[in-house]
């Protein structure tokens, strides 16, 4: 069994950059015990002020898009620019077993021995939530541990790309070439969140299929407002497995963190992701606290039958228990 670290040996790790030390902190915040929350908000609060600075990124895509390989030859990119990178990939929880394959070391096995990155694949949990209770707080968990881009890439089921952009600077959407089923396929949300869409796979003798797509892309994008940031999304195309258009991906990521650093957007986007997640916490917590209320417990089983049989109206059941939590 480990010995259980002091809070001064998991911060002293963190800041020191100590691989081991920094997954056994993100390894605390995600525990559910009482004592390592308290611990874990200590840790946090003490590395703080040396979070903030790296360049956070969210990728998302449709299915077969190619992510992991597309994350992989971006992140060999960057860590050859000489940057300290890290991959936050949630995997998706089992809603039956509650396990996760946490395969993504193996997906991505290059860029996992290359000694500048660090990947920690983290499973979501029962519910999307889990992308945005834990993944935050492992982000700044890396950026006090020196890292300067953060990946995070989305599950992948809808929801949790909303909850990925509330906590990134720049938003990337992958996609296939042959645009008419994939503009009918793609959430106009997800769309409308894109600071950059980028068709992968554009190699053998895909070019073609490639550039149609981009313009179907493009006017897409002419239906959309105009984004309050002043930054207008473009859309790209990459090859992964030929390293194509990954320096014209990275630019466009550099140009955009300019624009919106000049113009007070990069700021006011922050503060306002860290209003968000207070709010966000405040519901989590108060959600756990009513389901943990014992008098709650005893009632919620007695009431959730008259539910189900029908005798009575679920809003008329939930402001019952609203009322047993309150006394």
């Amino acid at each position: 069994m480990k010995r259980r670290l002091t809070k001064e040996e998991y911060i002293a790790g963190v800041l020191n950059g100590n691989r081991v030390i920094l997954s056994r902190a993100i390894t605390l915040i995600e525990s559910q015990l009482d004592e390592d929350k308290q611990l874990a908000r200590e840790v946090l609060e003490a590395v703080l002020p040396h979070t903030g600075n790296s360049v956070r990124i969210g990728i998302t895509g449709v299915p077969g898009v190619g992510k992991s390989t597309f994350i992989e030859s971006f992140g060999k990119f960057l860590t050859n620019q000489g940057k300290k990178i890290a991959v936050l990939a949630v995997d998706p929880s089992s809603q039956i077993s509650k396990g996760s394959i946490l395969g993504d070391k193996t997906r991505m096995e290059e860029l996992s021995r290359e000694p500048r990155a660090y990947i920690r694949p983290s499973p979501a949990g029962i519910s999307l939530g889990g992308v945005t209770h834990k993944t935050r707080e492992t982000m700044l968990l890396c950026e006090a541990a020196g890292f300067e881009v953060i990946i995070i890439e989305t599950v992948g089921v809808g929801q949790s790309e909303t909850f990925v952009h509330g906590m990134v600077d720049f938003f990337l959407l992958l996609m296939l070439a042959g645009a008419g089923d994939e503009l009918q396929g793609i959430k106009k949300g997800i769309m409308e969140m894109a600071d950059l869409i980028a068709i992968t796979k554009t190699d053998s003798g895909n070019e073609l299929q490639a550039r149609q797509a981009k313009i179907a892309y493009e006017n897409a994008l002419h239906l959309f407002p105009t984004n309050s940031s002043g930054w207008y999304p473009q859309v790209l195309t990459c090859s992964a497995l030929q390293n194509k258009g990954i320096d014209d991906i990275w630019q466009s990521i550099v140009r955009h963190r300019e624009l919106l650093q000049n113009n007070g957007h990069f700021i006011s986007n922050r503060q306002q992701q860290n209003l968000a997640w207070m709010h966000d916490f405040i519901k989590q917590t108060l959600e756990e606290r009513f389901y943990q209320n014992t008098q709650v417990a005893n009632q919620l089983p007695l009431i959730e039958q008259d539910v189900v049989a029908g005798q009575k109206l679920p809003i008329k059941a939930a402001l019952e228990l609203l009322a047993v939590f309150e006394k």
